[in-house]
């Protein structure tokens, strides 16, 4: 019977070494008795972007890229996506098993009574340039709330910790709207008890003067699936932030806001503005084949197409697809940019070009063209992300604090600079050249 093992020949040396495989990894720590001589600190890896190496252990979210799979603890998302609420799926990412109707009457309910935040905080959101961005105000007001309950740094406590999760989850569309009716200069909405978690975020981003705020069931379970699709996404850019801030035992609220910053950045969050954007320069079909002439060419980009893990179709595209034609029948107004996305997808899905590169569609190519019609600006978008999110983040957050084999993150570097140097008198130095580095165009990539 083959041995779990791998054989390394340090060629340097002579030496072989065998380290121990356990599911599918070694354990890079084992590197470390590869060394030249004593003085030697030992073998590292270089996986600059962790692109080839596992930084935990979880039993949470699963992808397999090469066949198109995201399950949430086992469940397909397409599943849950079709027969769950998001509130469900926050309860399942949280406590592993889906919640009987006693169970998620009474999560529900916790959440919903926790949905209201201090008087101070809309104080705190009043004192932003009538210009911040949303995500920026998001980030901060989330990072304050750690003030508003000092017992959170407790994270050791499981009652303490768990109801810090619960107030996140709930006050999240509460922050989000309020930031949203900040940037546009409308009084603030509070949250209301008769609504559900998502109809609840709707009323508080969109009402205007109603007594009661009404919108299509279609309209608020299409953005239900959205969040139910955005929940988790293994160990992603904003994912290993926050195990990253909670390693040092820092509480929810402040390891949250750090997600939400990684969230920010273009590069994770900003995927389907990309894709608007792109969208609106092709701006109709007869323009369609020079833009992939371009993009063969290497002077243009496909955005929403591809992922740095899934090499097939992304699954909760698939979702999203037949979303987006629900929520433009309902709103009663196709987007002109709808065809062009079609287009975009049939050639996508035909062309020997991107056939063998593997470019599929991903969640975030038809993700804006939703909001859009629900007329949500682009501002907006990285918002919407975060609200769903916590639940997977704090899912992570509690495992990545209950793994004994985790200690604070700290992660090795290979030295470029200059060996020990000696102080140089102001008088005896020259100038140093002041040219800045040539840098590349940055990918914009999808979660």
């Amino acid at each position: 019977m083959a041995k779990e093992t791998l054989s390394i020949t340090d060629n340097r040396t002579g030496k072989t070494y065998e380290l121990a495989i356990t599911e599918g990894a070694i354990r890079a720590p084992d590197l470390r008795q590869i060394k030249t001589d004593d003085e030697d600190f030992g073998l590292v890896t270089y996986d600059p972007g962790f692109l080839n190496t596992a930084s935990c252990r979880s039993a949470i979210t699963y992808i397999d890229g090469d066949k198109g799979i995201l399950r949430y603890r086992g469940y397909p998302v397409d599943e849950l996506a079709e027969h769950a609420t998001y509130l469900e799926v926050a309860y399942l990412l949280i406590n592993g098993e889906l919640p009987t109707q006693k169970e998620l009457d009474a999560f529900t309910q916790r959440i919903t009574l926790h949905t209201f935040v201090h008087e101070n905080v809309r104080n705190f959101i009043d004192g932003f340039r009538y210009d911040a961005h949303p995500m920026g105000m998001l980030v901060a007001t989330v990072g304050a709330l750690s003030t508003f309950y000092p017992e959170a740094k407790h994270v050791g406590d499981a009652d303490i910790r768990r109801a810090q999760m619960v107030r996140l989850i709930a006050k999240m569309p509460t922050l989000a709207a309020w930031s949203y009716r900040h940037s546009m200069g409308m009084p603030f909405v509070y949250p209301s008890n008769e609504m559900t978690y998502t109809e609840n975020f709707l009323s508080m981003m969109k009402r205007i003067a109603e007594p009661k705020f009404e919108v299509h069931p279609e309209i608020v379970r299409a953005l239900d699936v959205l969040f139910i699709l955005h929940a988790d996404h293994e160990q992603n850019c904003s994912t290993n932030v926050m195990r990253g801030i909670g390693s040092s035992r820092a509480d929810a609220y402040v390891a949250v806001a750090g997600g939400d910053a990684a969230l920010y950045g273009p590069l994770h969050g900003g995927a389907n503005e990309a894709v608007l954007r792109m969208l609106r320069e092709i701006g109709s079909m007869s323009a369609i084949p020079a833009f992939i002439k371009e993009v063969k060419g290497g002077g243009g980009r496909l955005m929403g197409f591809g992922h740095r893990v899934y090499k097939n179709y992304d699954p909760r595209a698939k979702v999203i697809k037949r979303l987006c034609d629900q929520v433009m029948d309902l709103v009663g107004k196709k987007s002109p940019l709808l065809p062009v996305a079609l287009e975009l997808e049939k050639i996508a899905l035909s062309d020997e070009y991107f056939v063998s590169r593997k470019l599929y569609p991903n969640v975030d190519f038809y993700s804006g063209l939703i909001y859009e019609a629900l007329q949500i600006p682009v501002d907006m978008f990285p918002v919407l992300f975060a609200i769903p999110r916590t639940s997977g983040w704090l899912a992570q957050w509690e495992e990545m604090l209950l793994d004994k084999d985790q200690k604070i993150a700290r992660p090795r570097q290979i030295y470029t600079g200059y060996p020990e140097r000696r102080f140089v008198p102001m008088s005896d130095r020259r100038a140093a050249s002041t040219a800045p580095a040539q840098a590349s165009k940055p990918r914009v990539e999808s979660d």
